[in-house]
């Protein structure tokens, strides 16, 4: 497996950004957000729009195609045949974003045949910046948007984790909008068993 390290900056600098153009629409009054239903009928904002331009824009210095949440036009043909890839989800929250309770994030991951080998996640009403590779772990950072850090000073001031959080037991993350049965099944049955259960959605927590 390649290095690839070298591409963690550049898809910290896109979920930034993204996230920036996203809270501008976010935050200004007389956004409507210009709301759309995608053929599942699921909602598609023009923040959406806004960021999945943004993040191809710059991850096109890289030499590896981006498959998008916002971009899955791409014919199955093509796309089965690539070995390393960007993954993206420039929104991933949307119905959150609409209900602008904060609870969304922007999501980068480089996967390389089948395996996610670099991830970044950014929470944009937080400035709460995630990021990982094999070779360096994962990090959590506050980012000042207006002023980012190096690489170096990102890694410096970053917190390594995992840190706990005061969890006991398991810890499930899923989905606040999009909780399926199976996964709502799967809690009640550790909880049925005894097994403390710590639910973790949309960037809040509660005890089961």
């Amino acid at each position: 497996m390649m290095n690839y390290s070298n591409y963690l900056y550049i898809a910290i600098r896109a979920a930034i950004d993204a996230g920036k153009a996203i809270m501008d629409i976010y935050t200004d009054p007389a956004s409507d957000f210009e709301i759309e239903r995608k053929a599942d009928n699921s909602p598609l904002t023009k923040a959406d729009k806004a960021a999945h331009k943004l993040i191809v824009n710059v991850l096109s210095v890289s030499p590896y195609p981006v498959l998008s949440e916002e971009g899955k036009d791409i014919p199955y043909a093509e796309r089965s045949s690539w070995e390393t890839f960007w993954l993206v989800d420039p929104l991933d929250g949307t119905k959150e974003f609409i209900k602008k309770n904060g609870e969304f994030t922007v999501n980068i991951a480089l996967i390389e045949k089948g395996v996610p080998i670099l991830g970044v996640i950014y929470v944009p009403v937080r400035k709460e910046l995630y990021f990982s590779t094999d070779s360096l772990g994962a990090y959590k950072l506050n980012v000042d948007c207006d002023n980012q850090p190096s690489m170096d000073e990102i890694i410096q001031k970053g917190v390594r984790l995992p840190v706990s959080m005061g969890h006991q037991g398991i810890v499930v993350v899923a989905s606040r909008s999009h909780q399926s049965p199976e996964t709502t099944d799967f809690i009640e049955n550790l909880r049925k068993q005894g097994q403390p259960v710590t639910l973790i959605s949309s960037g809040s927590s509660l005890k089961i």
